[in-house]
């Protein structure tokens, strides 16, 4: 399945683009959706705002010559720019997804744990302890992410490797299910505390099977102060 900008590339390549891959992401993501539902709009206010009568608009040209043109590119312009900066950010699930594809080796299956200096560090941070229940954390990273470093663990489960991303200063209102650019997981908000991303490689778990993953690795989680 695509991810939210390769389908939001294509609608603004062509608004009326269609296709199996297409469809699918646009039945799977609400913002998309909606983002879809804008760009429809503004295509009816851009074609309402250059219907100028024919014969006004001969008359124009012959009095200003290309300045009609002109104007017109204009306008379209500023309609196209207006569209771009009002366009909705990328998701937090299209962002946790696209910083996968900077650290592949998190994904290695393996008997061997992170060093616990390393990942005592790198939970400090984020002024959190893991709770032995999560599973074996065989990688711990402190990664750049909207801003601020987060902890970044693969923690070795029953289902394979699983990553987990503790977001403190990324908060959801609700569970947030995903299943793009090849993962599929699950963002839960933790009140007080932001959220947490827990994915696996799409393929290797049912929806079910990451929220099971996901409710262990939050209640293994402690917070320091």
């Amino acid at each position: 399945m695509i991810d939210c900008a390769h389908y939001r590339r294509a609608l603004l390549e062509d608004p009326h683009a269609r296709g199996p891959a297409l469809a699918a992401h646009l039945a799977a993501c609400q913002e998309c959706s909606a983002y879809a539902a804008r760009l429809q709009r503004f295509e009816v206010r851009l074609v309402q705002a250059l219907q100028i009568d024919a014969h006004r608009a001969s008359r124009l040209s012959r009095l200003r010559g290309g300045w009609f043109a002109f104007a017109a590119s204009v306008l379209l312009a500023l309609l196209v720019g207006t569209l771009w900066l009002g366009a909705p950010p990328a998701s937090l699930a299209a962002d946790v997804v696209a910083h996968m594809a900077k650290e592949p080796q998190a994904w290695a299956r393996t008997d061997l744990p992170a060093p616990a200096p390393k990942l005592d560090a790198v939970l400090a941070e984020a002024h959190v302890r893991l709770d032995p229940r999560s599973g074996m954390v065989s990688y711990a990273q402190s990664c750049p992410f909207r801003g601020h470093h987060v902890p970044h663990l693969a923690v070795q489960t029953e289902l394979g490797p699983v990553t987990v991303m503790i977001l403190v200063h990324e908060s959801v209102a609700k569970a947030q299910p995903f299943n793009e650019g090849g993962y599929r997981g699950i963002i839960l908000p933790v009140p007080g505390h932001g959220s947490l991303a827990v994915l696996v490689k799409d393929g290797e778990a049912d929806l079910p099977g990451v929220e099971r993953i996901a409710a262990r690795v939050k209640q293994a989680i402690v917070w320091i102060g």
